[in-house]
């Protein structure tokens, strides 16, 4: 007679489903939408920042006076020369860049095993959409290389074409670090 074949290989289990967050029941007046491609796309992006660099918010107070000065005196020229209205935004931008130069990690990532630091800034900068249909997070590409004038260009620019939708895909893409602008 011809040997048994030998017993075959159990099977292993499927693998267990990743745990869903629990859901909270609806209640009277919740309304739905469906999650559109652009905020699928920006948790999707929030998700994949958070998985490769670190989230820090730091609150300090600040003697804004010589700006407040420098910016009254500038505003004006900005506005009738070059169509700029100078915000604070951009005195914030630009110090964000020159300290982002002086302090190169805190511009870096981690991949993999490596920390990667960069010698330019793609500075993001979180903009509502109109009618607080959503954020975005518009890319000035290489700030490093702005000056006050050229990053309030950068802002104004970035943030009306985020308000109208004018945005292209390179645009919300590559930021090295972000800030955003709580108001005045």
């Amino acid at each position: 007679p011809a040997p048994a074949p030998p017993p075959a290989a159990p099977t292993p289990p499927p693998p267990a489903a990743a745990p869903q967050p629990a859901m909270a029941q609806a209640e009277p007046g919740d309304s739905f939408e469906p999650v559109n491609a652009m905020r699928r796309g920006i948790a999707e992006h929030m998700r994949r920042s958070l998985d490769t660099s670190a989230h820090v918010t730091s609150a300090i107070e600040v003697d804004m006076s010589n700006v407040v000065a420098i910016r009254k005196k500038l505003k004006p020229e900005y506005q009738q020369a070059y169509g700029v209205n100078l915000t604070y935004l951009a005195f914030v931008a630009r110090a964000t860049v020159e300290t982002l130069r002086d302090y190169p990690w805190i511009n870096g990532e981690l991949r993999g095993d490596q920390i990667v630091t960069r010698n330019y800034v793609n500075l993001g900068f979180a903009v509502e959409l109109a009618d607080g249909k959503g954020l975005i997070v518009p890319v000035m590409k290489h700030a490093e290389g702005l000056n006050l004038l050229g990053i309030a260009r950068g802002v104004v620019d970035i943030a009306q074409r985020a308000r109208d939708k004018k945005l292209l895909p390179d645009d919300v893409q590559g930021g090295t670090f972000t800030i955003t602008n709580p108001g005045g």
